[in-house]
C-alpha cells in the first residue's frame, strides 16, 4: 500500500515537473488568466481600482477594527490598575483611541482600494459641503457636539443627570455611554432615553454628580403660625434619623425660610451619596413628617383666603348647606317658599 502510494506521487511530480518548470511555477502559469481579471485596472472618475485592490482595502478596514478591539482592550486592562482614575476620564481615552483606529484605517483603506487622492476628495466634500449642511445639518451638529462633550466633558459615563425631555417632561437617569451621535440615559425605571448630543451641549440640564458623588436633597414643608418653630425643628431632624441612602455627614440641617401667607415655611435638607435616588428619600422623609407632625400635634395648615362683602349680607341656605350673598331682604315668593 505504501509502495503504491509513493508511485502515485512520483508520477504527479513528474507530470507537473516539465520543461525545467517546478510545481509553484507550473502554478502560477496556470492562474495567469485568473490574476489578469483580478488585477483589471477600472476607472471610475478620477479613482483607479481593482478586484485585488478593493479585496486588500476591505482587509485593511477589518484590520484596522481588530486593532482597535484589542488595542482598547489593552488600554482598558492598564488603567483598571488606577482605582483613582476618573471613570469618564476612562470611557473618554477609550473611544479616541477608537476613533482614531478606525479613521486611519478608513483612510488606508480608501487610499490602497481605490488609490483616492485626497486632494479630490477635498475638493468633492467642499462642494457636497452645502447639500450636506442642508440635508444633514442635525446629525452633523449632533456628531459635533459628541466630540464636544468628549472633550469639554460637562457630562460623563456614571454621572446622574436630569434633562427636559419629550414634551418639557424631566429625564432623570444615570448616563451609560457617550456615543458619535446620541447619548444613553437609563433611568430609575431601567428605560434608556437616547438623548442627542446637541440638545446637553445646546440646553441646561442638571449634573448632580459633575463634581463629586454626594448631593443635597431639599424637602420643603409648611406648617400653621401657631406651631413652636423649635419643636417643628427637632421633628424635621428626628424626620431624617434612619432613612436609607442618607449620610451621617454633613448631618441633616432645618432652614426657616419665610413667613408664607397662610403658613411658616421650612425645609429639610439631607445629603446623598447616591443621587439617583433622591425620590425614595424625598418619599420616605414625607411619610415620616406626616406620621411625625399627627403624633406631635404640628398642623399643616391650607391656603386660607380673607373675603371682604362690600354692602348686602351672606345667609346659610338650610336646604342646600351653602352660604349665599344677598341685599337682606326676601322676595315675597322666597318668604312663602321658606317659613
Amino acid at each position: 500500500m505504501t509502495g503504491n502510494f509513493l508511485f502515485k506521487t512520483t508520477r504527479v511530480c513528474l507530470a507537473l515537473w516539465q520543461a525545467d518548470e517546478n510545481v509553484l511555477q507550473r502554478l502560477w502559469r496556470w492562474t495567469g488568466p485568473l490574476r489578469g481579471y483580478v488585477n483589471a485596472k477600472w476607472e471610475l472618475g478620477n479613482f483607479v481600482f481593482s478586484i485585488s485592490s478593493l479585496i486588500i482595502g476591505a482587509l485593511a478596514l477589518l484590520a484596522a477594527v481588530l486593532v482597535s478591539r484589542y488595542l482598547r482592550a489593552f488600554v482598558e486592562r492598564r488603567m483598571a490598575r488606577h482605582k483613582y482614575l476618573d471613570p469618564g476620564v476612562q470611557f473618554t481615552i477609550l473611544r479616541l483611541v477608537h476613533y482614531v483606529v478606525i479613521t486611519i484605517g478608513v483612510v488606508s483603506a480608501l487610499k490602497i482600494g481605490t488609490n483616492a487622492d485626497f486632494t479630490s476628495l477635498a475638493v468633492i466634500f467642499t462642494a457636497l459641503s452645502v447639500g450636506i449642511g442642508f440635508g444633514l445639518q442635525f446629525i452633523a451638529g449632533d456628531i459635533a457636539a459628541g466630540f464636544i462633550i468628549l472633550f469639554e466633558r460637562p457630562v460623563r459615563v456614571g454621572d446622574f443627570i436630569t434633562i427636559t425631555g419629550p414634551d418639557n417632561k424631566l429625564t432623570e437617569g444615570r448616563v451609560r455611554s457617550i456615543n458619535l451621535r446620541t447619548t444613553v440615559v437609563v433611568t430609575n425605571d431601567n428605560v434608556a432615553a437616547i438623548v442627542p448630543n446637541s440638545k446637553i451641549v445646546n440646553q441646561s440640564f442638571l449634573n448632580w454628580t459633575f463634581r463629586e458623588r454626594r448631593s443635597r436633597v431639599s424637602v420643603p414643608v409648611s406648617v400653621s403660625y401657631d406651631a413652636d418653630v423649635d419643636h417643628v425643628t427637632r421633628t424635621l431632624l428626628r424626620a431624617a434619623e434612619g432613612v436609607q441612602f442618607l449620610l451621617d455627614e454633613p448631618k441633616p440641617s432645618v432652614q426657616f425660610l419665610d413667613f408664607g401667607e397662610s403658613s411658616l415655611n421650612f425645609r429639610l435638607l439631607v445629603w446623598t451619596d447616591k443621587p439617583r435616588r433622591h425620590p425614595s428619600i424625598r418619599s420616605e422623609i414625607n411619610y415620616r413628617i406626616r406620621r411625625l407632625f399627627q403624633q406631635e400635634g404640628i398642623e399643616i395648615p391650607c391656603p386660607q383666603r380673607d373675603i371682604t362683602l362690600r354692602g348686602g349680607t351672606l345667609r346659610f341656605d338650610t336646604d342646600s348647606g351653602l352660604i349665599t350673598a344677598g341685599d337682606g331682604e326676601r322676595t315675597e315668593e322666597e318668604a312663602e317658599a321658606r317659613p
